[in-house]
């Protein structure tokens, strides 16, 4: 059987026809028609007018960060199971990160203890300037009670929206209910421009701060004049046409997505296994279909199982208390991610999935949970 993949990328046919269109107008830099393309299109799908599109979404949540006023000493409170560009660039800045752990619903920032953390960091003196709530594998934060708590201690949201695009809250986009929002169009994302991302603000004239920032903060002169530190996270138009020939089938990619989930809920979920799950204002892209084994080190295990059929599994984001580069830093919870971390498996969910390969993966999860007694070393 060929290899089912965790997610792979799904093009149109004329693809390569929109890439040569792009090469025969010379437009591969950052400036094009594709580019203007994508971000109206993204704008339209979103219902949201101020939008920039970069080179990554490490770089719009770079900027974001900047925009915010984050400048070295200051601290930022990071969502603690998410992948380690939500917190790199606080480092890039010179800024402390402060992790706040999950709760085990939504597996997402716990608003206990982000108050817990806001309220010891003011009583100790710090200056947090910004909050970095994750949509983690496409999952809904608990916004509604993470803005409250924003608003209450006047610290802005930047919403990491990177694994979320098409995921709601009460009907509203994810991504668009913070400060600002980031999202990103990385290989294994729904949609995906090779490399890229978005930043989205409430203010216009921050985007054009950021637009600015991204092309080297090259001041208005016909000589190459510059007197604040910019960046070189423009994105380029070859990029673009990735994004063009997918995003008008972005919700067709998302209800795939959601139905991949509900496919492996019906062959799961009496098994002992369970799902990452949100409350019923919550609609998930279901970006990755991620469960919970019953016991430790079965994670592991299975994922090992599963590679010997061919087929990709990863594990889920290790907490960023538990990295090397992170471990000093100030952290507030109760370990509940880090169980998520040592029990949970990401499952594939590629949008050319189809409904035999879910379950084959299925079957084979359901094989495992029978033969296996639980030896490590029966599977790896």
């Amino acid at each position: 059987m060929p290899r089912i993949k965790l997610s792979e990328p799904v093009f149109k046919e004329d693809i390569a026809e929109q890439v040569s269109m792009a090469l025969s107008r010379k437009e591969v830099g950052y400036q094009g028609s594709f580019i203007d393309s994508f971000n109206k299109k993204l704008q339209d799908f979103l219902g949201f007018s101020n939008v920039g599109i970069y080179s990554s979404g490490t770089a719009s949540i770079h900027l974001a960060l900047r925009l915010a006023g984050v400048r070295s000493g200051d601290e930022v409170l990071c969502q603690s199971l998410t992948f380690s560009a939500s917190a790199n660039p606080i480092k890039y800045l010179g800024a402390n990160p402060v992790f706040v752990g999950s709760e085990g619903e939504t597996w997402n920032i716990s608003p206990k203890y982000l108050i817990e953390a806001l309220e010891d960091r003011r009583k100790k003196g710090r200056r947090v300037k910004a909050i970095i709530p994750v949509h983690v594998f496409g999952m809904p934060a608990r916004m509604n009670e993470v803005s409250e708590i924003a608003k209450h201690y006047g610290v802005p949201i930047i919403e990491d929206a990177a694994e979320a695009l098409g995921s709601l809250i009460d009907g509203q986009f994810c991504g668009t209910i913070g400060d600002y929002g980031i999202f990103s169009f990385n290989a294994n994302k729904i949609i995906t421009t090779g490399g890229g991302g978005a930043l989205l603000t409430k203010d216009s004239m921050k985007i054009q701060e950021a637009n600015f920032l991204a092309l080297q903060a090259k001041d208005p002169a016909p000589h190459y004049e510059h007197s604040q530190l910019g960046y070189n996270y423009a994105f380029s138009n070859l990029n673009a046409v990735l994004g063009c020939s997918q995003i008008d089938q972005l919700q067709e990619k998302i209800n795939k997505r959601r139905n991949i989930f509900d496919w492996y809920f019906s062959f799961l979920s009496d098994s002992g296994i369970g799902f990452q799950m949100g409350d019923s204002n919550m609609k998930s892209s279901r970006w990755l279909t991620a469960i919970i084994l019953p016991q430790e080190k079965q994670a592991e295990q299975l994922r090992h199982f599963l590679e010997r059929k061919n087929i990709e599994a990863r594990p889920v984001w290790k907490p960023m208390q538990l990295q090397p580069l992170y471990s000093s830093c100030p952290y507030y919870g109760n370990g509940a991610e880090e169980q998520i971390f040592k029990r949970g498996l990401c499952l594939p969910s590629g949008n050319g999935l189809t409904f035999e390969d879910v379950e084959y993966v299925s079957s084979s999860i359901l094989e495992f949970q029978k033969k296996s007694s639980y030896n490590v070393s029966k599977y790896i």
